[in-house]
């Protein structure tokens, strides 16, 4: 049996928790597998050989009574983006938890380099998948532009607000914001922004199948994080056919590439905007800004593709454990 503990559940319906469970069902053809919020769980079978524990930080204690009661049982560690970014920098529990594993899974290719050194060799890089889908029929009238992420400030919602302050519903250009306000700070600011802006909407916390359906109508997808483990948003973009306008940070480029042209200095909405009006300018134009970024995503969309991250969820398992 294969222990998967996850700081978020279904209840959730964020990043981790969609991690958790498609890891579930890719590794399930050759793992009896368990999600659980921590281990030891009385509700979960004592009998598990491996343990993924998602969050260096939030599963610490996890971590550490694993370790503490089967040492040389395979322990894996899948870092996010406050891991890597923030705690593992001041938080003694996510810096014990990275010594403690014999593996530490990270989600996008420059990753491994804020891990620090001593831990660095048990780094395997692991994107997160999705299914193909297409995309819906576009509007020629407007150009739509949706930011998918719960407010918090890491994902830094207030460069969509100001974008949107900085543009003219005359424009043509639409912003559709999903996400739920965990911060009420930032659900008043989104509310505020909605009421001066009549081209930006936020529709608040939606299912999963219901934001695809938004990502393969959008134009672009946006992303405006300041802290970012890789995100699940952009590899759905990346997989609908829609293309990425994301802040230059490590979290991104480890997902985009390092010469992807749709990057903004994180907290600019000067810059956002900019790459909006270039789009919108360029919107039906065969070869256009649109066109662009969309062909250099489609390079990228095979990192995506869920066979992909089986083979390397199995990789990472196998060395610890050649035998399911």
């Amino acid at each position: 049996m294969l222990c998967i503990v996850t700081p978020a559940l279904a209840d959730a319906n964020n990043g981790n928790w969609q991690t958790a469970r498609r890891w579930a069902r890719l590794l399930g053809g050759h793992y009896r597998v368990v999600l659980t919020r921590q281990w030891p769980d009385p509700a979960v079978p004592d009998t598990a050989a491996a343990i993924v524990a998602l969050h260096a930080r939030r599963s610490a204690a996890s971590i550490a009574a694993w370790a503490a009661s089967r040492p040389s049982a395979p322990l894996v560690v899948a870092l996010t983006g406050t891991d890597l970014y923030r705690d593992i920098a001041v938080d003694a529990s996510a810096r014990h938890s990275l010594a403690l594993a014999h593996r530490l899974i990270v989600l996008q290719e420059r990753a491994p380099q804020a891990v620090p050194a001593a831990w660095r060799a048990r780094c395997r890089v692991v994107f997160q998948s999705g299914p193909t889908r297409r995309a819906l029929v576009k509007s020629d009238r407007l150009l739509t532009a949706v930011m998918v992420g719960h407010l918090r400030d890491e994902k830094w919602p207030q460069t969509l607000w100001e974008a949107a302050r900085r543009l003219a519903p005359t424009e043509g250009i639409r912003l559709v914001h999903i996400g739920a306000a965990l911060d009420a700070g930032l659900g008043e600011a989104a509310r505020a922004t909605a009421a001066d802006c009549p081209h930006y909407r936020w529709l608040g916390g939606l299912t999963h199948e219901a934001v695809l359906r938004r990502i393969q109508r959008a134009h672009l997808l946006v992303h405006t994080s300041r802290l970012e483990g890789g995100a699940h948003a952009i590899l759905e973009a990346v997989r609908c056919g829609t293309p990425v306008l994301a802040s230059h940070i490590d979290g991104n480029i480890g997902m985009l590439g390092d010469g992807y042209a749709g990057y903004f200095p994180a907290g600019d909405a000067a810059a956002l905007v900019d790459h909006l009006r270039a789009c919108r300018a360029g919107q039906g134009q065969t070869g256009g800004p649109l066109d662009a970024l969309a062909a250099q995503c489609a390079q990228r969309a095979a990192l995506f593709d869920p066979a992909a991250e089986r083979a390397a969820l199995l990789g990472v398992l196998r060395e610890l454990s050649p035998t399911p």
